[in-house]
């Protein structure tokens, strides 16, 4: 179920029993579980965060006043940074342990040899910065993010180039959103829009790089 499915759910429940306005329940319920949703994203780099922050930009755009599409903003940093931490945290567990950690090995696996030579590269001569251009280009953060762990950067390091990286991220994806919900006056029109754009921008590269290689 959508994050919008499930704020109208709780909503619609409240609005019934009389006990809470539907509005206050729809943030109460929404707000955590899209940084939940975030969170999970950043530290299992299978569900597609982008996509998700920026439906909740076009919900908060249309049925919020600004201050929403402002919360989405820094509670989607906030859950991203958040993932990342936990992510990183974990793939120094690896680094450091004789036998490695499945999370590290589950790293190695999402970057190949040429995209994490690139990484190292950039991260010698740009230092944590890089992390921030990691954030934005497509299936760029996990090669950036065991480069950062092969060279033993410690948490506190990796943290202040990842601060300004999410708060990038979800800057951009909650434009995308902002974008797409202007351009509607129905939100799931908007949704829709603003779902297939961040799809586009996050896996568009990868497809054409397929593409190229041929079969």
């Amino acid at each position: 179920m959508t994050l919008r499915g499930l704020t109208a759910l709780a909503a619609a429940a409240a609005a019934g029993a009389g006990q809470v306005p539907p509005e206050t329940t729809r943030q109460a319920v929404g707000y955590p579980a899209l940084f939940v949703l975030v969170a999970l994203g950043a530290l299992v780099p299978v569900i597609p965060t982008g996509a998700l922050v920026s439906s909740a930009a076009v919900v908060a755009f249309h049925h919020q006043a600004p201050y929403g599409v402002l919360l989405v903003f820094a509670v989607s940093a906030l859950a991203a940074f958040t993932g990342d931490l936990a992510l990183y945290w974990l793939g120094q567990r690896g680094v450091r342990s004789r036998n490695g950690s499945r999370w590290l090995e589950t790293l190695r696996g999402r970057a190949t040899p040429e995209r994490l030579a690139q990484a190292q590269t950039r991260l010698d001569e740009h230092g944590v910065t890089v992390l921030v251009l990691s954030r934005l280009v497509p299936a760029g953060r996990i090669p950036v993010m065991l480069a950062c762990l092969l060279a033993e950067l410690p948490l506190r390091r990796f943290a202040r180039g990842d601060g300004p990286a999410c708060l990038a991220w979800a800057a951009t994806y909650g434009l995308i959103g902002i974008l797409g919900g202007s351009l509607f006056s129905e939100p799931w029109k908007g949704v829709a829009v603003a779902v297939g754009l961040a799809l586009l921008i996050s896996a568009g590269p990868a497809a054409w790089r397929r593409l190229r290689r041929g079969p």
